[in-house]
């Protein structure tokens, strides 16, 4: 029987707004379902199971096709978030696109281990500090990064709101002392349970307010192995989706 996979969405090409590859020319697969609820999630329609019916249940020879019309054949970087894309069977779409040139980036919270994590090209690992709402197993975190080996280029991103989440975030980079380090400005979506979350306009000067705290909290530690980042696509598009 041939597995599918819940998508929420398939766009781009466009640029990555975040992390290790910023600015980097991408298409996004955007996978359905997740088993985490953090408050500021700017991706509900892809986490609820209300929005199931939005979700589309697609073979990896599917996505692959819709990629190909996207990028007029022409190999590009994919990226795979969510929700949760761990929980869906990726491995075929992921095989099938290297053997076509293409290169994969999974964005994923670290509660889920796959061990076709090892054939990524990027794994991004997202554990999501205090003001998510959630805890971070850490057993299944160091599992997800176990099953990448070292085959893929590893990186944490951690989202900034406040002191918590700054106090989180040095301490997450000291337990994982290898890995490069990206901070990224939260951004101040409605919290989980707004019916219309994208229809709030972001919030410009709130996130450059936000940026300039963290950037000077980073200098004030004189944390100099970090990057410190904003969203681009927020800063660009605001909170529309798809793009």
């Amino acid at each position: 029987m041939t597995q599918t996979i819940a998508v929420s969405e398939i766009f781009g090409p466009t640029v990555q707004g975040e992390g290790p590859l910023i600015g980097r020319p991408t298409v996004f697969v955007r996978t359905g379902g997740c088993d985490y609820r953090c408050r500021w999630c700017d991706t509900l329609y892809a986490v609820l199971p209300e929005h199931r019916d939005e979700w589309t249940s697609l073979t990896a020879e599917e996505i692959a096709a819709r990629i190909g019309e996207l990028t007029a054949g022409k190999p590009v970087l994919v990226t795979v978030s969510g929700g949760n894309p761990a929980l869906q069977p990726l491995a075929p779409l992921i095989a099938l696109g290297r053997r076509a040139g293409y290169r994969f980036a999974l964005e994923t919270q670290g509660s889920v281990a796959r061990d076709w994590f090892a054939a990524l090209d990027w794994l991004i690992v997202s554990p999501k500090p205090p003001s998510s709402g959630m805890v971070t197993d850490w057993e299944a975190f160091e599992a997800c990064l176990a099953a990448a080996g070292d085959a893929p280029r590893r990186a944490l991103k951690i989202v900034i709101f406040d002191e918590g989440d700054y106090a989180y975030a040095r301490a997450t980079a000291a337990r994982f002392p290898s890995l490069p380090v990206y901070l990224q400005t939260g951004n101040p979506a409605p919290e989980l349970g707004r019916d219309d979350p994208l229809g709030v306009e972001a919030d410009f000067d709130a996130l450059r307010r936000q940026t300039r705290w963290l950037i000077e909290r980073v200098a004030s530690d004189r944390w100099f192995d970090v990057t410190v980042l904003p969203q681009l696509h927020v800063l660009v598009w605001g909170n529309r989706r798809g793009v």
